[in-house]
C-alpha cells in the first residue's frame, strides 16, 4: 500500500444516494482475488450501455470527469455487501477518496485498509460539495482537512489507527510488522519470567 498524505485533484460528483458495493462492482465481476483490472467494472452497469458503449449520462464519462480522483457521492455510500473488492475497483479506477455525509462503516473499514480514503463530512457541507462538483480540492490526511478553492476549510475525523496506517502506507499487517522488534522484546521478556 503506498502513503496516503496528501491528494489533489478536481472533484466529480455522484448526488445519488445509498450507492451500494453491488453498484460500485457488480457481483458478477467477484470472480478474482487480485485488484488489477477492476477499475474497468467500476459503476459497470452505470457506466456502459447496453451495447458495451460509454453512457453519456453518467458523472463519471463527462468530460469534465476525467482524470478526478475525488468522488463526492450522496448519503450512505458503500451500503450492502461487505465486498472488498469495491474499494479496489474504486482505486484500480483511478478515485483516492470518497467524500459523504454517510458511509457505511463495513465500506469505510475496507477503504482506509487498502488505502483509499473514506472522509465522512456534516451534510451542509457534502451538499455544498456536491453542487460544486469538478472543483479543485486538496485533502490533507495529517492535518485532517479538506482545502477549498477559496482557502477554506472543512474538517474530517479519521481513526488513529486508520490515518497512521494512510500516512505510513502500511495495511493492518504492514502495522504489525513494524512492532516486530518491540513484540520480539515482549516475547524475550515473557521467556525470562516463565
Amino acid at each position: 500500500m503506498n502513503a496516503v498524505t496528501r491528494i489533489h485533484s478536481r472533484s466529480v460528483a455522484l448526488a445519488d444516494d445509498n450507492i451500494d458495493t453491488d453498484r460500485i462492482i457488480p457481483a458478477r465481476f467477484l470472480t478474482t482475488t487480485t485488484r488489477a483490472g477492476l477499475g474497468r467494472h467500476c459503476f459497470n452497469d452505470w457506466r456502459y450501455l447496453a451495447d458495451g458503449s460509454d453512457n453519456p449520462d453518467f458523472a463519471l464519462n463527462q468530460p469534465q470527469a476525467r482524470g478526478c480522483s475525488i468522488l463526492v457521492a450522496g448519503r450512505n455510500f458503500g451500503c450492502g455487501s461487505s465486498r472488498e473488492h469495491a474499494p479496489w475497483a474504486l482505486l484500480d479506477y483511478g478515485i483516492a477518496a470518497v467524500i459523504s455525509s454517510e458511509i457505511a462503516d463495513i465500506f469505510r473499514n475496507n477503504a482506509l485498509g487498502n488505502g483509499l480514503l473514506a472522509i465522512e463530512v456534516a451534510a451542509a457541507e457534502q451538499r455544498w460539495l456536491l453542487a460544486h462538483g469538478g472543483i479543485e480540492l486538496t485533502i490533507d490526511v495529517a492535518g485532517q482537512y479538506i482545502a477549498l478553492p477559496d482557502g477554506g476549510r472543512i474538517t474530517f475525523a479519521l481513526e488513529p489507527f486508520a490515518r497512521h496506517c494512510l500516512l505510513n502506507g502500511v495495511d493492518a499487517f504492514g502495522y504489525l510488522l513494524q512492532q516486530e522488534a518491540a513484540i520480539a522484546a515482549w516475547e524475550a521478556r515473557q521467556a525470562v519470567a516463565a
